[in-house]
């Protein structure tokens, strides 16, 4: 193995030779800290291939995990807010708005579309948390109710997917008006038999849980997911004690018959296929 030694000591490679690792080559799962290819991450619909850890994901990623070919004709995409109220906190309510769309290049907390999935016509509303923690404001309210008027419209079946903080503070009743006006809709949305599934994930909590997320014809969620209406660290203030483990999370919810069935969202398109095949 005398080949093998080291003529030189140490590494004579000039700095301007020396090569960075590009960004983004690399996923590190936040629960069990486990370095995956950023590709392979992606190739598992954004879920820890070790620990199966669901991360937050936006409308974007379930749209094309979900629509065939990424193909759907998107609803209400100019749709914005208002600020009647003209609330202000740190800086008013129009500002913050505009920030974030800027930050997040989206319109508002949710976004909506109709498309084929597997063949099948579906309508789906989808939540972005990182629009103002996917907080439901007036928009959020009347983009779920013009697009569940398209489902009855065309007949097409409704999937919610939630993922939100609940009411937007600084539009107050009229945030919590949303609560009534979906739940409406969605009344009539089962008047005219045409199911329902509501996608709860990671999390689902506040007003949003209180009216439409809790509504479907299957309430269905993602492994993991906190689901509830306060959050438990409000929970454990009030009430002076520990919380049971696991407490709000979709595995708690299903147990005490709050779910139908848990999800991966690996599986979630075949999943959807299935259940809308059969109750068609």
């Amino acid at each position: 193995m005398s080949w093998f030694i080291r003529k030189e000591k140490g590494i004579n490679t000039p700095t301007e030779m020396k090569r960075e690792a590009p960004d983004g080559l690399w996923y590190q799962c936040p629960n069990c800290k486990k370095i995956t290819a950023t590709r392979e991450h992606k190739l598992n619909a954004h879920t820890c291939p070790h620990c199966n850890y669901h991360e937050k994901v936006g409308s974007d990623i379930y749209f094309e995990l979900l629509f065939d070919d990424n193909e759907y004709t998107e609803l209400d995409k100019d749709l914005t807010s208002g600020d009647p109220l003209k609330f202000v906190d740190t800086k008013p309510y129009p500002d913050r708005i505009k920030t974030t769309m800027l930050k997040t290049g989206l319109k508002d907390a949710v976004r909506t579309g109709y498309g084929k999935i597997n063949n099948i016509n579906l309508v789906i509303a989808c939540m972005d948390f990182n629009f103002i923690g996917g907080s439901m404001g007036s928009v959020v309210g009347e983009k779920i109710a013009r697009a569940i008027d398209y489902a009855i419209k065309h007949k097409y079946p409704f999937l919610m997917i939630s993922k939100s903080g609940g009411a937007r503070m600084m539009e107050a009743s009229f945030s919590l008006m949303q609560m009534a006006k979906t739940s409406a809709k969605l009344a009539l949305l089962s008047e005219a038999k045409i199911p329902y599934i509501s996608l709860m994930t990671n999390p689902t909590t506040g007003g949003v849980t209180a009216s439409y997320a809790m509504l479907g014809d299957f309430n269905i969620s993602e492994p993991e997911a906190l689901i509830g209406f306060a959050g438990p660290r409000v929970i454990r203030e009030t009430i002076g004690k520990d919380l049971p483990k696991g407490f709000q999370s979709a595995e708690f919810v299903l147990e005490h018959g709050f779910l139908d069935f848990i999800v991966d969202r690996k599986d979630l398109k075949d999943k959807l296929t299935s259940l809308l095949t059969m109750i068609q």
